[in-house]
Order: structure tokens, then C-alpha cells, then sequence
């Protein structure tokens, strides 16, 4: 039969066949809407319910479809729902049209608390992931470093060298530029201010303290961690993406050891050799200002500096600088050894790795404030 689609119901006992007919197609649509959504209605009416399709002469994606959401409708309905007469030609488009699953009932909204307290859980569970993560590197990175330590010969001299070149050397012209402009103008600002009670000279004291003591090591950091942490980051999450790291392990070698330790021992070397240059930068750049725009002599600058600062100002700054690229080197390394198989994963690593890095150089700096306040330096 090549005409319309038909579904005849026929009584069998306490059962019912659904006999369809003609052809199932998109072409007989609003034909075939009709006839399933009648027969849908027969759900709860007999226990037993078989839909035979052997007389069906053509049968599309759309009518399998319709036969299956019929079969599922009477199934749902509490009858026990077959399809017979299944020809050979369309048995495969009926079970592939089977697999497919029912779009699930969107969601409730949830509300604007509810939603709120689980953006704080996953925050919290986030820092405490974070947490975990920068301690385990830390005992990972000591671990290595004691096994140099008992075996000199481990360690890669070579490596910590093109580190140390690329941490420090390759990085002093804009440290000591920034850092020169940075006491350009806080001296500036300072006798602009200060020459109102008459008091040009002492933006020396507030110059030499606050270069030497807080911001020389403090922007110094900040610099390094935008510049080399973000690279140490690029670097772990590339050979991570390359799955050079999984070969390294599976050659035998500790990439703790191999890859991570060189890094950190080269920016712990390299950050105080850059803060002692940032800071004579900006002191020379404010002891410029000073001269040209406050009219204080280089001598009188030199003798008021000696006056205002002591050994212990340095010695506070030059300090904290080992400490802070030891957090650096950390957190860019565990953010580069999370990075996934994508370049979106990566880009996001690197970004959290320089915004980590920052935030936990102001924390550290901040506790370095407290512990020298409280013992007096």
C-alpha cells in the first residue's frame, strides 16, 4: 500500500494491535501528528499493546520517530508496549531513532541566596584546592633540593645559568627604568607637597625609606612575576601539552628535579640582584628630581640620606626578596604543571599564575610589615 498513513486498532483478548499502514513520511506530516496524538490516548487502556508495522511501505527518520514516541507514550502510560512486523530495511533507522533520549525538563532557576552560597562554597573550595597545591610543591621542590644537596652532580648548573640569564640580566634595563621613573616621581610628588610647610628636605627620608624598605623590593616582585612567572608558567604548560613532562617521568627523570628546581634557585638568586638595582635606580632617580625640581644639591641629598636611613632599611628589603620570588616561582610553577591539554587552558593558567603571584606578594609583604614592626626594625 503506497497511499496515506492508516492505524487501525484491533482487539485481541486483553490486548491491542495497532496496525499501521501506508506510507510513515515527512510528507505526511500533519497527517501522522494526528493519527499518534489519537493513539496516544489509548494509554491505560489495555495491559498489552502491540504496534505492527509490517504493512508500512515507506518509512522516513520522521515517521520512526513517531512510531517510537508512540511506543514510549503508551509505555510511560503503564501498558507494555512493542512494535512488530519490523522489516530488515528499517529496523536500523527504528533503533537508531530508540537511542536517542528524551530532552531532560530544563531546571528550576535557582534562587538569588542559593546561588550565592554555592558561588562562596566553590570559591572556598577553590582557595583550599590552591592551598594544597602550592604546599605540595613546596615539600616536592625541598625534596629535590635535599637530594642535590647529598648528590651535588643531580643538579642542573647549566640550566640554573640560562634561567638566571633570562630572570636577571635579560631583565635589568626595564627594572632599572621603571623603577627609575617610580622615583622620578615619588619625589616629585613628595617636595610638591612637602615645599608647602617648607619642608622640601625631608622627601629624602620618605624617599630612602620607602625605596629601600617597601616599594624597591615590592615592585621589583610585582615586575617579575608579570614577567618571568607568566614565562615559567608558558613554559611548564607547553611541555605539559606535549606531554614532554609524561616522557621525562617515563625516562626515569624527576621533573621536580629536571625542570622546576633550576627555575627557582635562578629567581631566588636573580630577585635580590634586581631589587639592589631597582633600588639604586630610584634613588637616583630621585635624587635627580630633587636637584633639578626642588632644588636640593647631589651633597646635601647624599648627607640627608645617610642621616634618614639605616643598615637595617636594606637589610629589611634585601629580606623580603628571596621569600617573594620563592612564592613566585611556586605559584607559576603549580599553574603550569595544571595546565590541560587546550591553548584556552593554558592562556587561563598563565593569567591566574600572574594575578596569584601579585596577590601573594602584597600577602607576603604585608606579613613582613607586621613581623618587622613587632620586633622593632
Amino acid at each position: 500500500m503506497n497511499g496515506g498513513p492508516i492505524l487501525e486498532q484491533i482487539a485481541k483478548g486483553d490486548g491491542l494491535a495497532l496496525c499501521a499502514s501506508g506510507s510513515w513520511t515527512a510528507r505526511f506530516a500533519p497527517a501522522l501528528e494526528q493519527i499518534v496524538s489519537d493513539a496516544e490516548k489509548l494509554t491505560g487502556s489495555r495491559p498489552h499493546i502491540f504496534i505492527d508495522v509490517s504493512e508500512v511501505s515507506k518509512l522516513d527518520t520522521f515517521g520512526a520517530w513517531l512510531i517510537e514516541r508512540l511506543r514510549r507514550s503508551l509505555t510511560n502510560g503503564g501498558a507494555e508496549a512493542e512494535i512488530a512486523g519490523l522489516s530488515a530495511n528499517y529496523s536500523s533507522l527504528v533503533d537508531e531513532v530508540r537511542r536517542v533520549q528524551p530532552a531532560t525538563a530544563p531546571q528550576a532557576k535557582p534562587s538569588p541566596l542559593t546561588g550565592t552560597l554555592d558561588l562562596i562554597g566553590r570559591s572556598v573550595f577553590g582557595v583550599g584546592a590552591t592551598v594544597i597545591a602550592l604546599v605540595g610543591m613546596i615539600g616536592a621542590v625541598l625534596a629535590a633540593l635535599a637530594r642535590v644537596i647529598r648528590n651535588p652532580s643531580r643538579f642542573r648548573f647549566t640550566s640554573m645559568v640560562h634561567h638566571l640569564e633570562q630572570v636577571c640580566w635579560n631583565a635589568v634595563p626595564i627594572v632599572v627604568l621603571i623603577t627609575f621613573l617610580i622615583g622620578c616621581i615619588v619625589a616629585q610628588q613628595g617636595i610638591f607637597h612637602f615645599r608647602q610647610f617648607g619642608a622640601d628636605v625631608f622627601v629624602v627620608d620618605m624617599l630612602g625609606v620607602l625605596v629601600l624598605r617597601e616599594l624597591g623590593v615590592l615592585l621589583v616582585a610585582i615586575m617579575v612575576a608579570g614577567r618571568s612567572g607568566s614565562a615559567y608558567t608558558a613554559e611548564l604548560g607547553s611541555m605539559k601539552m606535549r606531554e614532554e613532562i609524561d616522557a621525562l617521568r617515563t625516562m626515569g627523570f624527576d621533573p621536580i628535579e629536571v625542570l622546576i628546581l633550576p627555575r627557582m634557585i635562578a629567581l631566588v638568586i636573580g630577585l635580590p640582584i634586581l631589587t639592589f638595582l631597582g633600588g639604586i635606580a630610584a634613588l637616583y632617580g630621585g635624587g635627580l628630581v630633587a636637584w633639578t625640581y626642588g632644588g636640593v644639591d647631589p651633597e646635601a641629598f647624599l648627607a640627608r640620606l645617610r642621616d634618614a636611613i639605616s643598615i637595617n632599611h636594606f637589610t629589611v628589603g634585601m629580606l623580603k626578596a628571596p621569600v617573594m620570588a620563592a612564592v613566585i616561582g611556586i605559584v607559576a610553577c603549580v599553574e603550569g604543571l595544571a595546565v590541560q591539554g587546550s591553548a584556552e587552558s593554558l592562556g587561563q593558567h598563565t593569567t591566574s599564575s600572574v594575578v596569584k603571584g601579585i596577590f601573594f606578594v602584597i600577602v607576603m609583604d604585608g606579613v613582613f610589615a607586621i613581623f618587622f614592626a613587632a620586633i622593632g626594625i
